[in-house]
């Protein structure tokens, strides 16, 4: 199976600068893009990424590249490294210069997000596909993959996933690595689903960690909020088993538990006392998890009519100022019934 040999990474991000020194360390040629060329330039003069992912020096064969148009040209990957809920404006911009070769197929685009958008409900693939097109060939790359212990080369494990399994294939042997080994999975909807779902259970996780409320309680959110997680996903046309595999049970496992998880800390915070908009401004990066959040919970939980009481209970305390001790009471007290 052959790899991709030119690959275009469109945003600086941490996940896209992990994927550019895996890559070049591959001896493929890599190509970055940042929506804010100074910002750019900035990683390129410091050669690292300090905003995001400080103390990991980038490969000298690197190349940034700020133009729009030179950032399509000559690419046979193209890897969307984009925050979910800033996906549809960056590629609306980019979609002028996006070559044919993208639009008839021939150069698929490999995402890399987590998450829901708001206002429409799609994964980011299908983001893709709703400003590029139809014919747009479009993938997921995801998984277990904290990037601050990729960039590491912690062993660690992800999944490419795409309905056409030979272009999943394909991105599993260019991402392929001695401390990264990817697997294949056509399943997309329950792959994209699953891990922009884990990112409410994570907030909810690191809640428990900033409250002490234990390591039982720890244990039940993340069975129970996989229960609901799986009823969702299969409810929108998800296999089932996706949910128990690696971008399912493995990612959220890894986002509960890691230290340096985004959404974990992010609740951890909120679980000691500071208000969201103190955790929020605590971090640089997006919190995936609030948003997606809202997407569940005011949209697919109604549209589908599925019940996901935890993913309720963190739209309360987000959105509704409710209290965390109220809202972990109200589960407590929610109806017996079977597992």
């Amino acid at each position: 199976m052959n790899m991709f040999e030119h690959v275009s990474i469109i945003g600086d991000g941490a996940m896209g600068t992990v994927s550019a020194i895996l890559l070049c360390e591959k001896n493929i040629g890599i190509r970055m893009w940042g929506y804010d060329a100074k910002q750019l330039k900035e990683i390129a003069e410091a050669g690292e990424n300090i905003k995001f992912l400080p103390g990991y020096k980038l490969p000298e064969a690197l190349v940034f590249e700020p133009d729009d148009a030179r950032i399509m040209t000559g690419a046979d990957l193209i890897v969307s490294a984009v925050p979910c809920q800033f996906m549809r404006g960056v590629w609306s911009r980019l979609k002028k210069n996006v070559s044919n070769d993208v639009f008839n197929g021939n150069v698929p685009i490999v995402s890399v997000a987590k998450g829901i958008e708001n206002d429409t409900l799609l994964r980011p693939t299908q983001i893709i596909a709703d400003i590029l097109g139809d014919g747009i060939r479009c993938a997921a790359l995801s998984g277990p993959t904290i990037s601050d212990e990729l960039v590491r080369k912690l062993p660690a494990v992800a999944c490419a996933a795409c309905q056409d399994e030979e272009l999943a294939k394909q991105i599993q042997h260019t991402f392929n690595a001695p401390w990264l080994r990817v697997y294949t999975n056509t399943d997309i909807v329950g792959v994209e689903l699953a891990g922009a779902m884990k990112n409410i259970i994570a907030i909810a996780a690191g809640i428990i960690d900033g409250i002490g409320a234990g390591n039982n309680a720890k244990a039940a959110l993340l069975s129970r909020g996989l229960a609901e997680i799986t009823r969702l996903g299969v409810a929108c046309g998800a296999r089932p088993e996706t949910f128990a595999g690696l971008t399912g049970l493995g990612d959220l496992v890894t986002t509960c538990i890691s230290p340096t998880g985004r959404n974990r800390s992010f609740g951890e915070r909120i679980g000691k006392g500071q208000t969201i908009r103190q955790a929020q401004n605590a971090t640089e990066s997006v919190i995936e998890g609030i948003t997606t959040c809202e997407s569940v919970y005011k949209g697919l939980t109604a549209k589908y009519n599925v019940e996901m009481p935890i993913t309720r209970a963190v739209y309360e305390v987000l959105f509704e100022d409710k209290p965390v001790q109220a809202a972990i009471a109200d589960l407590m007290s929610r109806r017996l019934k079977a597992e």
